[in-house]
């Protein structure tokens, strides 16, 4: 077995939980574990170093600690517990592309990764409306996680739309937690008891009977900005809209 070589953990600033950006000198970790939890999106559980802090919701740049890959930095999203003894990623892997998360697709145990900043401004303020498309979710599943432990999650709405019933990630496990409270949107499939179309004015007006609450966002760009501007004129102001910008 290879020897855990782990550096110990230096910051280039007192980690603060409450800060958006939490600036650490660069950390190798080694890789314990991968899994497949859809046919494109891969699992990745490595080593936590000590005095490693993140908020639920925000994401870390991360690179692979080989030659050819150390400078190519991609923000992923942290999906697990602050408090657990391990770091876990849930990264889509675009296999038509010559990338980075093609490369990820061969990295396994006892490979190593490279963390960097950790960064977020998705973070949960208070009771509300969860709304994202595809990998948009990873940055909720710690919150909704947290929020499990603390007995909240049903006190939340989640709206989580995808191509087909295939691209769910974790749904089985927002299903035990959200109950009613969870509703799966597929795109470009007919599953019978499921919602068959796009997230739209009309759609929110139907799911949604509060725009006077915190509304938390996370998908592509023109997804964000477009739900964005019909929550507002909704009613919904744009301090209570949580985002990363």
């Amino acid at each position: 077995m290879k020897k855990n070589t782990t550096p110990k953990l230096t910051s280039t600033e007192v980690p603060d939980t409450s800060a958006s950006w939490i600036s650490y000198q660069d950390v190798a970790l080694r890789v314990l574990e991968t899994s497949y939890v859809t046919h494109d999106v891969k699992r990745f559980v490595i080593e936590k170093p000590p005095g490693f802090k993140f908020i639920p919701g925000q994401s870390v740049y991360v690179s692979i600690n080989m030659p050819e890959w150390k400078t190519e930095k991609r923000a992923f999203t942290f999906t697990n517990l602050p408090e657990d003894n391990f770091l876990e990623f849930m990264i889509k892997i675009y296999r038509t592309r010559n990338g980075m998360t093609k490369k990820l697709e061969s990295i396994n145990a006892g490979d190593e990764l490279i963390l960097h900043d950790v960064f977020g401004n998705i973070q949960y303020k208070e009771n509300g409306v969860f709304i994202a498309a595809g990998t948009g979710i990873t940055p909720f599943l710690s919150i909704f996680r947290m929020l499990e432990k603390q007995k909240k999650a049903r006190k939340n709405f989640l709206i989580y739309s995808n191509k087909t019933s295939e691209d769910v990630i974790m749904g089985d496990m927002l299903q035990i937690m959200l109950k009613k409270n969870l509703v799966l949107v597929y795109t470009r499939e007919n599953v019978i008891g499921f919602l068959e179309k796009r997230i739209d004015r009309a759609f929110l007006i139907d799911q949604i009977d509060n725009f006077k609450q915190h509304f938390y966002l996370c998908g592509p760009e023109d997804f964000v900005k477009s739900l964005s501007e019909i929550l507002v004129s909704l009613g919904a102001t744009i301090d209570t809209l949580i985002f990363e910008q």
